[in-house]
């Protein structure tokens, strides 16, 4: 079974580093940066992850073919540029959603090998799929998507709990590896197709309560300042 969590693994790196590639695109980086982003994103967040774990050396440093399999992605979109440009805006969500789920399952799988506790496991897990995106967001000076409102870090949350729950119930490692995954993976498309967000605080002013433009204010007329629960509202298909 340590060969299919390898190969998610590889797959989360293919996802995300193509992710990056298409955001550098749409960033008019040349094949460099093209290069970082699709690093960054494919290795960020389990490099992260190792470092915060104490694993030495961390996972590329010690197989070198993730380096290989995103110098090859980006290879290939290179030679593909055309095709990739033309990919609808939708896909990168999409694309995204898809290596935040096997991240999330990788680096909550290893946090448990390690022997961290439960609650360490799903921040790991959330770390891994997370991160990568963060840097990849900033390096093209976008607002990462998990500082949104959007269900992007609570669907990393969700898959972790998942995980670590069936792992703690005995279940067998594809049943939890599967559930864990559905359920990253459903909250997150599911979150971009309904655009279903979390409230946000914001700190607003209200107006005072007198109608009369041209009465004297109060003390208690005056407007005040509160911190009130605002909550996005859908787009309209």
């Amino acid at each position: 079974m340590s060969g299919v969590i390898y190969w998610l693994d590889m797959a989360g790196v293919i996802v995300f580093a193509l992710s990056g590639v298409i955001l550098a695109c749409r960033s008019r980086m040349d094949p460099f940066g093209m290069l970082v982003l699709a690093a960054v994103t494919g290795i960020g967040g389990g490099t992260l992850r190792d470092l915060v774990l104490g694993v030495r050396p961390v996972f590329w440093v010690a197989d070198s073919t993730y380096l290989w399999v995103i110098l090859i992605t980006v290879g290939v979109s290179l030679v593909g540029f055309h095709y990739i440009h033309r990919l609808s805006r939708g896909f990168l969500p999409v694309a995204d959603a898809f290596g935040l789920a096997l991240f999330t399952v990788i680096g909550t799988h290893k946090a448990l090998l390690l022997g961290t506790s439960g609650l360490v496991a799903v921040l790991m897990g959330m770390m891994t799929g997370v991160a990568g995106g963060m840097i990849r967001d900033v390096l093209a000076q976008r607002v990462p998507m998990v500082l949104r409102e959007e269900v992007y870090a609570t669907a990393a949350i969700a898959g972790g709990i998942v995980y670590v729950a069936l792992d703690g119930l005995g279940a067998p490692l594809t049943m939890t590896i599967a559930a864990a995954l559905m359920v990253t993976l459903g909250l997150r498309l599911a979150a971009i197709h309904w655009h279903l967000a979390l409230p946000v605080f914001a700190w607003v002013t209200l107006p005072p309560k007198t109608t009369d433009e041209g009465a004297p204010l109060s003390t208690h007329e005056k407007a005040k300042e509160r911190v009130r629960m605002i909550r996005r509202e859908r787009k309209r298909r």
